[in-house]
């Protein structure tokens, strides 16, 4: 019920859920107040915000701090283990193995794919629950994109009860414990990732993947004109930094927690 009530709060303070609100508001304000001043600046002031993290210049600078904390991975360390994170997916066994891994998921996987053929015995941990009503896990899908990649399924250790980041963390100390290991998730996410994963007492090693904040050059339309695209890369930015704030407000989890529990 929390995870639940955490996701929907959390997707209600994302920019577009806030905006349309806000936009809301100004024509309840003009259609029936006298409050017409307040309704057309309230109006103007969130299609403005929209029209400006629409585009990608603001977008992208938005972003890149957070994807800009760690180095892509140049196999510069042996690990024994190659940790993958969960991300969006679904389950149509109709679809390409690769198509049920939605977003962030398929890029993290290919990432954590490079390392473990780079580490030769490594083991591959791919982790994610089951979203609701969806009989096979975030987990499962990603074991099964991996061996269709090659990856043998002695190799692929599916951790599939964590739901989120800090319950990942927990399970995967309790497989690795102090041995080498490369944390593999969405360059955005990472920085919140790593602190999960040193909470729980490991020293994971930064494996950043999927990222989004273009610095290369770009067409000149493509940085002028407003895009869903680049409006999915501020939302990111926005995702993580609450992200950010509720890891700090919230006390530390027990590396002894039970896991899928608070």
């Amino acid at each position: 019920m929390f995870f639940t009530l955490k996701k929907a709060i959390g997707g209600l303070l994302l920019p577009l859920p806030v905006l349309l609100l806000i936009m809301a508001l100004g024509i309840i304000l003009l259609w029936f107040t006298r409050w017409q001043k307040s309704g057309k600046t309230l109006i103007s002031l969130a299609w403005a915000i929209l029209l400006l993290i629409s585009l990608q210049p603001v977008a992208d600078r938005l972003l890149a701090p957070l994807e800009n904390q760690y180095p892509t991975w140049q196999n510069q360390h042996p690990v024994d283990y190659i940790v993958v994170l969960g991300g969006g997916y679904t389950w149509n066994p109709q679809w390409a193995p690769s198509s049920n891994m939605l977003n962030n998921s398929l890029p993290r996987l290919a990432e954590g794919i490079r390392i473990w053929r780079a580490n030769p015995g490594a083991k591959l941990i791919v982790t994610g629950g089951k979203a609701q009503g969806n009989p096979v896990s975030s987990a499962a899908v990603a074991s099964r994109v991996a061996q269709s990649l090659g990856v043998p399924e002695s190799d692929i250790i599916t951790l599939d009860q964590p739901r989120d980041t800090e319950h990942e963390a927990q399970e995967v100390a309790r497989i690795a414990g102090q041995r080498p290991l490369a944390l593999v998730t969405s360059a955005n996410h990472l920085p919140r990732a790593m602190i999960f994963f040193q909470r729980q007492g490991l020293h994971p090693l930064p494996a950043p993947a999927n990222q989004l904040a273009v610095t290369s050059p770009l067409n000149p339309w493509e940085r002028v004109m407003p895009s869903s695209f680049w409006l999915g890369h501020s939302e990111r930015a926005v995702y993580e930094s609450l992200g950010r704030l509720w890891q700090w407000l919230k006390p530390t989890a027990s590396a002894s927690a039970e896991p899928g529990k608070e």
